[in-house]
């Protein structure tokens, strides 16, 4: 029996259209991969939306952002990206706050390698050190920020191992392709401790603050979704989530 073409065609038309304004799509720091997924599951549980992420480095997405990607949120991993965004008339201006303060650690897959105060940097102990791209991503700026106030720039410079992003540079380490790399505390860290592998928790004075941004893009001002999103990032249940990965919240959403 075939389908009469017309009949088709009346069902579609009949049929509910799903509403776009219950769908965002966020780009979102490589470095809050594990809390905005976490963040993601207990928004979509509690509301009718939908999210869609986009992971990558600051910069990258920038460059995605400015080139038409159809973004609604953007969770960077520094304050000057997002506010760039609302210079160039992509983003709204007055959405942007901090979500997060960002902390930074030298971690390695070997239980037995990092020292808790960070003096295998200084030893022959590894060929390879990965950290993000300083150019794309704030954690690598920050690590290069860490090795020029101790004095190893120079030193270390024909062992760094480059990743896109802070989640590359994790993984370069992980697999073991690389001895050390600069992280963030977030990937690696659990329950005030490291459960694998070994690591020093770089102390803030070393760095400049990762205060970390979140921002209303210009194509997501009417999106309900999105709006929702940022409200929800901001509750008491959220800051918890984002705590729980090593984030400090002393500062955030002032």
């Amino acid at each position: 029996m075939h389908t009469r073409p017309w009949l088709l065609i009346f069902a579609l038309l009949a049929t509910p259209l799903v509403s776009l304004a219950d769908k965002a799509t966020v780009a979102v720091a490589a470095n809050f991969i594990s809390p905005m997924k976490a963040i993601v599951a207990e928004f979509e549980a509690a509301t009718s939306h939908k999210i869609d992420l986009v992971f990558g480095s600051s910069g990258k997405l920038y460059a995605q952002i400015t080139h038409g990607a159809p973004f609604d949120v953007f969770f960077s991993a520094d304050q000057e990206t997002p506010a760039r965004l609302a210079r160039d008339k992509l983003a709204i201006g007055d959405s942007q706050f901090t979500y997060a303060l960002g902390a930074l650690a030298l971690w390695s897959a070997d239980a037995r390698r990092v020292d808790t105060d960070g003096k295998v940097l200084k030893t022959d102990d590894y060929q390879h050190l990965a950290i993000a791209n300083p150019q794309l991503a704030p954690y690598g700026r920050a690590a290069m920020e860490v090795l020029t106030t101790l004095g190893l720039a120079d030193t270390v410079a024909d062992r760094l191992v480059q990743g896109e992003n802070i989640a590359q540079a994790y993984q370069f380490v992980a697999s073991g392709n690389a001895e050390l790399g600069f992280v963030a505390l977030s990937q690696v860290w659990t329950d005030d401790a490291f459960p694998v592998g070994s690591g020093w928790v770089i102390p803030a004075t070393l760095y400049s603050p990762i205060r970390q941004d979140a921002v209303l893009l210009k194509r997501g001002r009417d999106n309900p979704a999105a709006i929702a999103l940022i409200g929800f990032v901001k509750s008491a249940e959220s800051r918890r989530i984002i705590t729980s990965f090593g984030y400090s919240q002393s500062q955030a959403n002032d």
